[in-house]
C-alpha cells in the first residue's frame, strides 16, 4: 500500500510542534490528519524519521503518540517489507466505541465547545494560582491529596467522576465561591464529551502527572507553577478534543 503522497511541507498538520505539551499536540496533529483524509484509511503514515523531523518532536514522543492512537483503534502497525503504520479507521467515521458519540456531542455543542474550552483555559489556571496563595487548613490539604489519589484510577466507570472532583476541589481551595461555581459549570458543560472520547493510556499517564504537579504547587504555596501547570493541563485536554473531534 502506498505512503500518503501529500508533500510533507505542504500539509499544515505536519508543521512543527510549538509550545504546550508535545505528546498531546502530536496526537492531535496525527488525529487531525487522519480525520481530514490527509492520510486516508488503508494508507501508511510517512516514515517515522521523516515525520519526527517535520513535527520537530523526538522519535520517542512520536512513537508514544502513534501508540496512543493505535490503542484507540485508529492506527495499526505492520511488520515486513511492506510494513509501517497504517490508518485503519478515521476519527470522524461512524463506527464502534465512544468516538461516534463524542463526535455527535461535539457537533451538537458547535461553537459552545470552543467557548467552553477557552473559558476553562482562562478560569482554571487562575483558580489553581489563587489556591496556592491561600493558607489551607490541614483538612483542606488532606482533601486535595485524597482527590488527587482518587483521580489516578484507571477504572473507566469512575475515572471521569474522580477527575472532575479533583478539579472542583482545586476550585474550592481557591476560596472564591464565584470561581468555584463557574468551574463547576464549565466542568458540567464538558463532562459528557470528556467521558465519551477514546481512552488513551499514555494521555492518562500525562494527565496524572500534570494533576500531581498542580496539587504539589498548591500545597507548596507556589502560584506561578500552579498556574503554569494547570494551563498546560487545560491546553493538553483542548488539543486532544479538537484533534479527535474537530
Amino acid at each position: 500500500m502506498p505512503v500518503a503522497t501529500e508533500p510533507l511541507s505542504g500539509v499544515p498538520m505536519w508543521r512543527p510542534v510549538r509550545g504546550g505539551n508535545a505528546f498531546e499536540i502530536t496526537v492531535a496533529r496525527l488525529a487531525q490528519a487522519i480525520r481530514l483524509g490527509l492520510v486516508p484509511v488503508g494508507e501508511r503514515l510517512p516514515p517515522e524519521r521523516e515525520l519526527a523531523e517535520r513535527l520537530q518532536v523526538s522519535r520517542v514522543t512520536l512513537r508514544e503518540a502513534i501508540a496512543a492512537l493505535r490503542e484507540a483503534g485508529f492506527l495499526e502497525s505492520r511488520r515486513g517489507r511492506s510494513g509501517g503504520t497504517f490508518v485503519v479507521r478515521s476519527t470522524g467515521e461512524a463506527g464502534e466505541g465512544h468516538t461516534q458519540d463524542a463526535a455527535a456531542l461535539a457537533r451538537q455543542m458547535g461553537d459552545a465547545l470552543h467557548d467552553a474550552l477557552d473559558f476553562r483555559r482562562v478560569l482554571e489556571p487562575g483558580a489553581a494560582a489563587l489556591a496556592a496563595t491561600r493558607a489551607l487548613s490541614a483538612p483542606d490539604r488532606a482533601h486535595l491529596v485524597a482527590c488527587l489519589a482518587a483521580a489516578r484510577t484507571r477504572d473507566p466507570l469512575t475515572r471521569r467522576v474522580n477527575d472532575s472532583r479533583l478539579h472542583l476541589a482545586i476550585a474550592a481551595a481557591s476560596g472564591s465561591t464565584s470561581v468555584a461555581a463557574s468551574i463547576a459549570d464549565v466542568q458540567l458543560r464538558l463532562d459528557r464529551l470528556l467521558a465519551a472520547i477514546p481512552v488513551l493510556r499514555r494521555n492518562l499517564d500525562h494527565s496524572d502527572a500534570q494533576h500531581e504537579r498542580v496539587v504539589e504547587a498548591i500545597l507548596a504555596g507556589d502560584p506561578v507553577v500552579a498556574r503554569t501547570e494547570m494551563e498546560e493541563h487545560c491546553d493538553a485536554t483542548a488539543a486532544l478534543l479538537r484533534g479527535l473531534l474537530g
